[in-house]
């Protein structure tokens, strides 16, 4: 019914309490709304440490996308890693979203589907492709081309490819693409299609707002009128989960400092009648769930907490899709990429007052899922060889990589010339390194260990795929007719003598060829990667759907083992990895999870 910053004092009870505090997923949104839908007698609380997004211009138009990848915007939450000698000796600054709506308010808006093999792989009951369908369909209202009937068309979300686009540059990167023998296709969201190039459609409403999981479920509840049982405070810091016994019975919680400054930091309790239910994240469910006692004996109580159940699963193998950024010079125009409102040369008040165009776009206007041929395969070696054979040759569907187009300068602004560029994102989907994220303490500033383990598989098998990735991308990039060249300083540092060492180019490269690379430039490649490989902020299995003895923490309920009333319902839970960005499967967690719920509660039929 309301968004407040302090409970009222008649609302210290509720039915369902749902936790998306300090770094919390989207799903949380979508479960609080189809819950307060199943029952209006039902009360249902939603717990955010972030603010309130509601008519936020940074996050409700899509332009201004990249603020939310500056350090210090009050939207973002950030975790920082251990010092790798995998990544050079540095220290890898994970971020997350911050706010109601969590990771949907803050991402890149890119429309992105799982493959069936990906459900399949997690051999779940209730959680294969085919019985997910349903309630991928339920999220969204698609506005593409849907030859097979796998998308859905009255969801809450809509996906389109809003009212900007860059066609000059999108067309040269398909065009590109297509020369290196990889076709462009009408769908690779189609659960089906692992290889391929499709123009890109995104969370984006065909007016150009986000279509974050916020606005879209929870915003239109609170002023309907009709959902007086729901609530909603923001800017509140859950410390930990209340239980008598095993049963969770409710949260600790305590105003956000970095919102509510002067309002102390005295805990206090809100207690739930039937269910709590954590939607933090995998960054921040694990340390939620070890703070309130759940994990391994070893770990909670070094970090002096009473434990309440042995789950040694809690905050293990970590993972994300490992992720690369390249920059090029173009000859593109101001009106073809989002450098001039990234760099401050166009005024974001002016934009907002006439609601321009450009503001309802993402910069993303093409996206590829890719698999090498059989000749790429021939060069990666027998271990690389062993694995693909083993993980990829017979699904067809899998991609090993994905690959974005962004129309700006994919990184600071300052760090470049003014002008016109564009950037390749690149970003394995299934990695097989490893890390964790434990506490270290019972509080909620005690600096976590947050090994992201990235680069650390002992064969370097994700290391070649980002080799792979590189040469392979360079190749398309240099026959785009608006390619001018490599911005060297976001390049491996090839000598001058190399054949791929970079360009600067006043027009088209003419009779491009494959370059040949050296076993030097390889080595060079190779460093260039640990030292700047990054998140993709799909930070993902830390508190698994899996059996408890393959140190599964939720069951396919999504019950916590070995506690009552606890469920989990975030980017924690996946088994195993998936080929797409990761927010539509955050989104899928909460339509399944709502459904899940409901039937428990024995609520109206969902």
């Amino acid at each position: 019914m309301a968004i407040y910053t302090e409970l009222p004092s008649n609302l210290q009870e509720s039915d369902v309490v749902i936790v998306g505090a300090l770094v919390g997923g989207s799903a949380g949104c979508i479960i609080a709304a189809r819950l307060a839908d199943a029952d209006p007698n039902l009360s249902v609380l939603v717990i955010e440490g972030g603010t309130n997004n509601f008519g936020e211009p940074l996050i409700t138009n899509p332009g201004f996308l990249f603020v939310h990848t500056q350090p210090g915007n009050k939207f973002m939450r950030y975790l920082k890693g251990s010092k790798s000698r995998y990544l050079g000796g540095r220290e890898t600054v994970v971020p997350c979203g911050g706010v109601l709506g969590g990771g949907s308010s803050v991402n890149l808006m890119l429309y992105s589907r799982a493959q069936r093999s990906d459900f399949d792989a997690w051999k779940t009951p209730g959680w294969s492709a085919d019985e997910l369908l349903p309630y991928l369909k339920r999220i969204e209202t698609y506005h593409g081309e849907d030859e097979y009937g796998c998308h859905g068309h009255n969801g809450p979300i809509h996906v389109s490819g809003s009212r900007f686009r860059a066609p000059r540059l999108e067309n040269d990167f398909i065009n590109a693409v297509k020369k290196l023998d990889y076709p462009e296709v009408n769908d690779i969201n189609d659960l089906e299609t692992g290889n391929g190039v499709m123009r890109a459609l995104r969370y984006v409403s065909p007016e150009g707002k986000r279509q974050d999981t916020a606005h879209t479920y929870i915003h239109p509840r609170l002023a309907d009128g009709k959902h007086p049982n729901l609530h909603v405070l923001v800017e509140s810091r859950v410390e930990r989960v209340l239980f008598e016994g095993n049963r969770a019975v409710g949260v600790i919680y305590s105003p956000n400092p970095a919102f509510q400054p002067g309002t102390g930091s005295a805990s206090r309790m809100v207690r739930a009648r039937k269910l709590v239910v954590l939607s933090c994240g995998a960054l921040g469910t694990p340390l939620l769930l070890e703070r309130s006692g759940v994990g391994s004996p070893e770990i909670v109580r070094r970090a002096a907490v009473d434990l309440v159940a042995d789950l040694p699963g809690v905050g293990r193998h970590y993972e994300d899709h490992h992720m690369m950024l390249y920059p090029y010079a173009s000859s593109l125009g101001p009106d073809e990429t989002l450098d001039a409102l990234n760099a401050g040369r166009l005024d974001p008040g002016a934009l907002i007052k006439e609601n321009h165009k450009i503001l309802g776009w993402n910069s993303v206007d093409a996206q590829c899922k890719l698999r090498p041929t059989k000749d790429d395969l021939a060069t990666l070696g027998p271990a690389f060889q062993e694995a693909w054979n083993k993980e990829f040759r017979d699904l067809p569907d899998k991609p090993m990589m994905i690959m974005s187009l962004i129309a700006c300068f994919p990184g600071d602004p300052s760090l470049v010339p003014a002008g016109q560029y564009f950037g390749i994102a690149t970003f394995s989907l299934y990695p097989y390194s490893r890390g964790h994220l434990h506490i270290t303490g019972p509080g909620l500033d005690d600096i976590p260990d947050f090994d992201l383990g990235f680069m650390s598989d002992p064969d370097d098998i994700d290391l070649k795929k980002h080799v792979w990735i590189y040469k392979k991308h360079r190749e398309i990039i240099r026959r785009m007719s608006v390619y001018r060249g490599e911005v060297a300083s976001g390049h491996p540092p090839f000598p001058a003598h190399s054949q791929a060492a970079t360009i600067a180019t006043d027009g088209p490269v003419e009779n491009v060829k494959d370059i040949e690379y050296t076993a030097e430039d390889d080595a060079i490649i190779e460093e260039w990667i640990r030292g700047h490989v990054d998140t993709t902020w799909h930070s993902l299995g830390t508190c698994k759907m899996a059996p408890r003895e393959d140190f599964g923490v939720v069951d396919s309920s999504l019950s916590v083992y070995d506690v009552e009333n606890l469920k989990i319902a975030d980017l924690s839970i996946p088994p195993s990895n998936v080929g797409a960005n990761t927010n539509h499967t955050a989104m899928t967690i909460g339509e399944k999870a709502a459904g899940i719920f409901i039937k428990e509660l024995a609520l109206d039929k969902y």
